[in-house]
């Protein structure tokens, strides 16, 4: 049985086991009764044990200064320790975000990922971005003693720390929130990294032009009506360990076969493609990263093994173009629709994509 953290205000430790802590975040009460996201934080013990911690230059550390907050996509939650780890190993403090009704914060009851709009997770991303602003953690190296004399020589040391800026990383339909988050709140985020983003619906403009109409009159009828699952297995094949992948997942939390999707869930997944088809004005530096390839077939292919068997990769790429003013697309051979879950090969090209970038864009 499923056990879930008080919400207290407090951090208490995670399923990911040491370095990792998770924050239950009420977000008040709906039809199916209390409604929490759940904040995970990695927050490393030892310095001296990350490679990278303590012993780069601050130039060389381009996250130094950051937060990254994370964001996982449908069927999904966040069981990323790597990731994080990277990130911290390069100067960031490194948050992940379970939205309502996903992973840790689903409660017995509830309607997997069930939501009628999207902007309702501003909700979700402002109690995560509160409880971020109250985390005293500083991941910094400490200062060798004559930083330390020179520190209190100067007279700019009564000047208050300056903010910590903002990367936005979505994964899938969290990359979808987070571009039309955004989009909504400008100058709240100083970059926004999507990882295999959800931007437009497979079969195209369309495709959702004939469905988004019945999905919404469907919803107005019955609000709690579900569609069957569509997802034949192959992504779970291609990620879990129990199959022919390297990781090891919560089941319940990322069903193997995904989950009945409610409706409205998808009536508001097909608005929001609308919107980002109709252009976005996101003025932060974007990086999206997606597959060199799709496979998307009804039948098992060991081709999805390396592409993605999800999204249709070119319209991600497409439609990213129209996200805002500066957009850098990079397309990574190989890697599988959660770029961060593919082989370790893949993954370090990723990553040092994103080193790359940062390097450019974001000092």
């Amino acid at each position: 049985m499923q056990t879930f953290t008080p919400p207290d205000g407090r951090w208490h430790p995670d399923v990911l086991g040491e370095d990792f802590e998770q924050r239950t975040l009420p977000l008040g009460v709906d039809a199916e009764g209390d409604v929490f996201a759940t904040l995970v934080r990695h927050r490393p013990r030892d310095a001296a044990r990350s490679p990278h911690l303590g012993h780069q230059t601050i130039g060389e550390r381009v996250f130094a200064g950051w937060d990254v907050l994370s964001v996982h996509g449908w069927n999904d939650y966040f069981f990323h320790p790597h990731v994080a780890r990277w990130f911290t190993e390069r100067g960031a403090r490194f948050f992940a975000l379970d939205l309502r009704k996903y992973g840790r914060s689903i409660r017995p009851g509830q309607t997997h990922g069930l939501i009628s709009n999207l902007n309702e997770y501003d909700y979700d991303i402002a109690a995560a971005l509160d409880a971020m602003a109250d985390d005293t953690f500083d991941p910094r190296p400490a200062k060798r003693p004559i930083e330390e004399i020179t520190s209190l020589l100067s007279p700019a040391r009564s000047r208050p720390e300056p903010r910590r800026r903002l990367a936005l990383l979505g994964h899938s339909t969290g990359g979808l929130i987070f571009s039309l988050w955004a989009d909504r709140h400008p100058g709240r985020a100083d970059a926004l990294l999507l990882n295999s983003p959800w931007l437009e619906l497979q079969t195209k403009a369309i495709g959702r032009q004939v469905i988004a109409p019945m999905l919404e009159l469907q919803s107005r009828v019955d609000p709690h009506n579900t569609l069957p699952s569509i997802d034949l297995g192959f992504y779970n094949r291609s990620v879990s360990a129990r199959a022919q992948g390297e990781w090891t997942f919560d089941e319940q939390w990322r069903l193997p076969r995904g989950s009945d999707m409610p409706a409205i869930w998808l009536s508001a997944v097909l608005a929001g493609h609308a919107r980002v088809a109709a252009g976005l004005d996101v003025r932060s530096p974007i990086l999206t990263m997606t597959s060199a390839q799709s496979t998307l077939s009804t039948s098992w292919n060991d081709a999805m093994l390396r592409t993605d068997s999800v999204l249709n990769v070119r319209d991600v790429a497409e439609r990213a173009l129209g996200l805002g003013p500066e957009v850098t697309v990079v397309r990574i051979e190989d890697a599988l629709h959660d770029i961060f879950l593919s082989r370790p090969r893949v993954r370090q090209t990723a990553f040092a994509a994103i080193e790359r970038w940062a390097g450019g864009y974001l000092r």
